[in-house]
């Protein structure tokens, strides 16, 4: 699953022993892998300190609210729990300050200025340019269930004909309509391809992010199967679509969420699952850790640390569905191996017990204990429409063999004989042509989305709707 980026920010500050007002917006660009990405935390100053949030404008977010703030002697410790992130800089003479920011293990210097710093220019050329030649609708869409409003656009072509059309699905992380990230967005060039080749599309705002409300971080996969399904009521409203051919197409985790609301709705048609799942969620990020670690040239003692750690602690959330002895167990487990951990693994300028922290943290959040235990199977069996199943050979998040193949068996045991299931040879998880896989290329490559696979998405949806 690709994993997008969360930043926290909560600053109270002192300097040469004199209380500043750092109230108002700091600005930083951090730098990963090839990719560059803004940030501009806002300050707030309050009675006992500050507050703040956080916008990520490349990725669509704003407005999100930061966990906690340390500070002392100019250090700045700076943590958002749910993400595990931990920023810790020092302020300097000359306003600005000088920082690591950390996430999942991963360390990357980070500064802070009052000025917005510039970005090098990005090449995505397969963005469409307007005017378009379909219609372009923005739309709100109430989850009553949850009280959630999804803001989104809706495109149609242009002719009077009715359509079928597809709800476009994001992967993991606070995705906006385009599924932004590494300055790409894939489901901008998916909408525009599809809408040109007759197929409507509906993409929205995932919930608690860029327009639309309600609280991301609390949400789980089986709660943003609630979002589609208020997407499908909303389509079944409109009189300039065909409402019989409503379809799917999920993305990653997206992948995981549309056979969940296809096993239990008879409103859905079809479905296309783009680098979808096929295993357990533990089972999963144990390849994706090691199938990147490889890449990325780790070692086998490496490797070998790196999955009997992850190992045991997927076991403990497995076993533990008890919220207070699951953070005592994995605390528990963390200090009695923390000497084992291979000392790569450990990020740079943090302490044993902050590292203690921030895995558990980690691993206790309601997506990442829903995702470690739900299995695909048990939905994929009651699927009964057409699926579409695609991946890349260079898929290192969602390895493409045992997971098309165990998507495959389980559509099958289940009775479903409408199943194509295809293997893109070079295509890395986001659907780019690529050398590696190695999700260090992604923000480096310039396609957005490999055309083979749009073509294969669009024949086959034409195909499936029309019978011909």
């Amino acid at each position: 699953m690709k994993k997008i980026l969360f930043i926290s920010l909560l600053l109270t500050i002192t300097n040469l022993g004199v209380a500043q007002d750092i109230s108002g917006a700091w600005n930083g660009i951090l730098k990963i892998r090839g990719m560059e990405l803004r940030v501009v935390f806002n300050l707030a100053k309050e009675a006992d300190g500050y507050s703040s949030t956080m916008d990520s404008p490349d990725q669509g977010a704003f407005g999100i609210p930061m966990s906690s703030t340390e500070f002392d002697n100019n250090q700045l410790k700076l943590t958002h729990t749910a993400a595990t992130i931990v920023y810790i800089g020092t302020l300097s003479e000359e306003e600005k300050i000088i920082g690591t920011f950390t996430q999942g293990g991963q360390s990357f210097p980070m500064d802070l200025t009052r000025s917005i710093p510039e970005k090098k220019a990005v090449i995505r050329p397969q963005e469409p340019a307007k005017p378009y030649p379909y219609l372009s609708e923005d739309v709100e869409i109430i989850n009553y269930a949850d009280s959630v409003k999804l803001v989104g656009t809706l495109t149609i072509p242009s002719n009077k004909s009715k359509y079928p059309i597809v709800i476009l699905i994001s992967g993991s992380g606070p995705q906006n309509r385009d599924e932004e990230l590494l300055g790409h967005k894939p489901f901008l060039i998916i909408s525009d391809y599809l809408t040109r080749n007759g197929i409507a599309v509906l993409r929205f705002d995932d919930r608690g992010t860029a327009k639309s409300t309600g609280n991301f971080s609390s949400a789980t996969s089986y709660d943003f199967t609630k979002d589609v399904e208020a997407a499908i009521s909303y389509l079944k409203t409109r009189q300039d679509i065909d409402n019989t051919q409503i379809g799917l197409v999920g993305h990653s985790e997206g992948g995981i969420i549309a056979p969940m609301v296809a096993a239990r709705s008879k409103d859905v048609d079809f479905i296309v699952l783009m680098a979808g799942t096929g295993v357990r969620g533990d089972e999963l990020l144990l390849m994706q850790q090691e199938a990147i670690g490889k890449v990325s040239g780790s070692s086998e003692a490496e490797l070998a640390s790196m999955r009997s750690i992850n190992r045991q602690l997927f076991d403990i959330v497995l076993d533990n569905r008890n919220q207070d002895s699951l953070k005592s167990e994995l605390k528990t487990l963390m200090h009695h191996i923390i000497n084992d951990i291979h000392d790569s693994l450990m990020p740079q300028g943090i302490s044993d017990e902050d590292f203690i922290e921030m895995t558990i943290n980690q691993l206790d959040t309601p997506w990442m204990k829903y995702f470690i235990t739900h299995d695909p199977v048990d939905n994929l069996k009651q699927v009964k429409c057409p699926v579409l199943a695609i991946n890349g050979s260079n898929d290192l998040q969602v390895p493409a063999k045992v997971n098309l193949n165990a998507i495959q068996q389980a559509l099958q045991s289940g009775g479903n004989t409408k199943v194509t299931i295809n293997e893109i040879p070079g295509l890395n998880h986001l659907f780019q042509e690529s050398l590696t896989g190695n999700p260090a290329e992604y923000a480096e490559i310039e396609q957005t989305f490999s055309p083979v696979a749009l073509k294969i998405i669009a024949d086959w949806i034409n195909k499936t709707t029309t019978g011909l």
